[in-house]
C-alpha cells in the first residue's frame, strides 16, 4: 500500500509543483525517490511529528497542498492536539498519512499498534477518514483526498497487501464499494483486511448463505444510504475492522442503524473487543490472535446468523 501511494503522490507531484510532502525522519528507502525528484516538495522534518504537523499546517494556509507521513499513531495520535486545534479547526489544506494501520507493525508491540486511530480521527470535526482496502483503492484514494479540500486522513497498510479489485469504474469519497450482492449477510470491511473478508464471504457463500459485500474506504463521511439500505434488506450486517470494535467502521454503522425508525438486520462487530492488543507477533499471528483471520470471521458470522431468527435467512 505505502509503495502504490507513492508512486500515484509522485504523479501528482509531477502535475502540482504546490504537492508538499513532510516526513518524520522515516521512509527513507520508499521515499528517496521522490525527495531525489521533488528537493523543493520534500522535507524531513526530523523526529518531531507534532512540529511536523504544525509546518504542514503553515504551508497549507499559505496555498500549498501538503502530506504528511510516519508510521502507525506517530502523525496522528502523538500529534492529536495540532490536528485539531491547527489542522482541522482552520481547515487547512493537509493530508495525514499513518503507515501501519491495524497490527502491521506487530512485533514492536502496542505503542505501534494503531487499533484507535479511526475513531479519535472521525471524532474530529472538519475531517475526512479514509481507510483503503488495497492497493488499488490506495491509487484512487490518494487522488481523491489529494482534490478534496481541508483537513484529510489516510490510513495505510506498511505493504505487500493482496490486491482484492481488478479495476475500479468509479471511486468516490463517502461511497462504498459494493464487490458481491446478496440479501442474508452484508459483510461491510475497511482498511488492509479487505482480503479476509473478500475470503470469508466466499466460504459463507459456499456454505450456502447469499452474502454481500462492501468495501468501506470512508469511514468519515459514512455512506449512510448504503447502510441504511442493507440495513433494510439483510437480516445480518457484519462489519470488520483491523481496529477497536468503539467509534471505528463498527461504531458508525452501529450510529446510523440506532437512528433508523424501522430495520431488518442485527448488527455483529467483529474487531478488536476493546482491549490492548498486549500480543506481539507479526501481522497474521495477531489478526488470529484477535479473530479477524479468515476462519474467524466466518465462526463469528455464522454464530451471529444463529442468534437472528432462522425463517430470515434463505439458504439457496
Amino acid at each position: 500500500m505505502r509503495d502504490e501511494f507513492v508512486r500515484t503522490l509522485t504523479e501528482i507531484a509531477r502535475q502540482d509543483q504546490n504537492v508538499v510532502l513532510i516526513t518524520g525522519d522515516l521512509g527513507f528507502g520508499v521515499l528517496t525517490g521522490f525527495a531525489r525528484e521533488f528537493p523543493r516538495q520534500f522535507l524531513n522534518i526530523g523526529v518531531a511529528e507534532q512540529n511536523m504537523t504544525g509546518v504542514a499546517v503553515g504551508m497549507a494556509l499559505e496555498g500549498r497542498v501538503v502530506f504528511t507521513y510516519s508510521i502507525g499513531n506517530f502523525p496522528t495520535l502523538r500529534c492529536l492536539e495540532q490536528i485539531r486545534n491547527d489542522a482541522c479547526y482552520h481547515k487547512a489544506n493537509v493530508k495525514i498519512v499513518s503507515i501501519g494501520g491495524g497490527f502491521c507493525y506487530g512485533a514492536l508491540g502496542v505503542s505501534h499498534h494503531a487499533t484507535e486511530d479511526l475513531a479519535i480521527m472521525r471524532a474530529l470535526p472538519e475531517i475526512t477518514v479514509v481507510a483503503p482496502g488495497d492497493t488499488v483503492e490506495v491509487a484512487a484514494a490518494t487522488r481523491a483526498i489529494y482534490r478534496s479540500p481541508g483537513t484529510c486522513y489516510l490510513r495505510l497498510g506498511r505493504g505487500g497487501e493482496p490486491r482484492v479489485h481488478d479495476s475500479l469504474r468509479m471511486f468516490e469519497i463517502g461511497k462504498a464499494l459494493q464487490l458481491f450482492d446478496g440479501n442474508d449477510i452484508a459483510i461491510m470491511s475497511t482498511g488492509g483486511i479487505l482480503k479476509n473478508a473478500y475470503d470469508a464471504r466466499q466460504t459463507l457463500a459456499e456454505r450456502g448463505y447469499k452474502v454481500a459485500l462492501y468495501s468501506v474506504h470512508t469511514v468519515k463521511p459514512i455512506d449512510r444510504t448504503t447502510i441504511q439500505r442493507i440495513a433494510e434488506t439483510c437480516s445480518l450486517v457484519v462489519t470488520v475492522e483491523e481496529h477497536n470494535i468503539l467509534g471505528g467502521l463498527g461504531g458508525a454503522v452501529a450510529e446510523v442503524m440506532a437512528e433508523m425508525p424501522r430495520r431488518r438486520a442485527v448488527l455483529k462487530m467483529i474487531g478488536l473487543q476493546d482491549r490492548f492488543s498486549c500480543e506481539v507477533g507479526d501481522q497474521e499471528y495477531l489478526r488470529s490472535a484477535y479473530g479477524l483471520s479468515v476462519a474467524s470471521i466466518v465462526e463469528t458470522t455464522e454464530e451471529a446468523v444463529k442468534s437472528v431468527q432462522s425463517h430470515e435467512f434463505q439458504r439457496r
